[in-house]
């Protein structure tokens, strides 16, 4: 008995941070698109959406007759998308991602599960196929989906850093990679360039604490891994912010470049910015242009 109770309090525990992450995300999507059913744009569909005035290019047999009978303008008749997508997402799990500068800011990994779960119930709300890339989790639609989408977005990783995992995807899907991308930046390039050549295109949202941009230490620091493997003790800590934050900016850079190459796009979030910032980004880039 004494060994099952720690399990139980795990379990418990658990179960409680995912039902305290599952109403955080449904009020942040909520913020996001209050009363928004999913992706609103024309395209292949049976139901009317909007009418629209004739652009150029337009032929007369997409002209409604009847509604520019009702005024001295042309107008289109628009039906809305009702396509589904896959999407693919592959969100760093690993300890690196557990960093906060202070108790008022979030680890890393609590935005990015946040996030990316409530991207995922937008997604879901308009019939998108949702999945984790890297997990048993083929993109599939409905509640069940997003139930065991939120189950394995709040389980640990052991490593210390992790690299994006895209053996899963399938062709022509829509891929959200979201890390601090501090790990090893070959191995991020490999998935990107291997998710690019089965057709996918896609976004990396790089989540990283407000002191990883500004170093601001000075004097004597110790500076330890969330996981404990490595450790770096110094006099002078200010010593070390030009070569750190010149270091920092060529990643971001290689990233940029990287996802220029690709066809995707690039975007760096602070744990300080506001959560919804970033979920509406994601939002956009899913959704692209109208």
């Amino acid at each position: 008995m004494t060994d099952a109770l720690p399990l139980r309090s795990r379990a418990e525990a658990a179960t409680a941070n995912l039902a305290a992450l599952l109403a955080r995300a449904e009020q942040l999507a909520a913020a996001v698109m209050p009363g928004g059913h999913g992706r609103r744009r024309a395209g292949a569909g049976d139901d009317f959406w909007q009418y629209r005035p004739v652009q150029a290019g337009d032929t007369l047999r997409m002209v409604d007759w009847r509604r520019s009978a009702q005024s001295d303008a042309q107008f289109v008749r628009q039906k809305e998308w009702q396509i589904s997508q896959s999407v693919f997402f592959w969100v760093d799990r690993a300890r690196s991602m557990q960093f906060a500068s202070g108790p008022h800011l979030p680890q890393k990994i609590d935005r990015a599960q946040l996030v990316s779960l409530a991207a995922g119930i937008l997604l879901s709300r308009g019939g998108e196929r949702i999945g984790l890339s890297g997990e048993d989790l083929p993109p599939r639609a409905g509640s069940k989906q997003l139930q065991r989408f939120a189950e394995l977005l709040v389980s640990q990783k052991t490593e210390d850093y992790a690299a994006p995992q895209v053996s899963a995807v399938t062709k022509n899907a829509f891929v959200i990679f979201v890390s601090d991308f501090l790990g090893d930046i070959e191995s991020t390039e490999a998935a990107l360039r291997e998710a690019s050549g089965k057709g996918a295109r896609g976004v990396c949202l790089q989540i990283l604490d407000p002191v990883e941009e500004s170093f601001p230490f000075r004097g004597r620091a110790i500076f330890d891994s969330v996981g404990g493997s490595l450790r770096h003790e110094t006099l002078q800590a200010a010593d070390l912010s030009a070569r750190y934050l010149e270091r920092l900016a060529e990643r971001k850079a290689r990233l940029h470049e990287i996802c220029s190459q690709t066809g995707w796009t690039f975007s760096t979030h602070h744990t300080n910015a506001p959560a919804q910032a970033a979920v509406l980004w994601l939002y956009n880039m899913i959704e692209g242009p109208k």
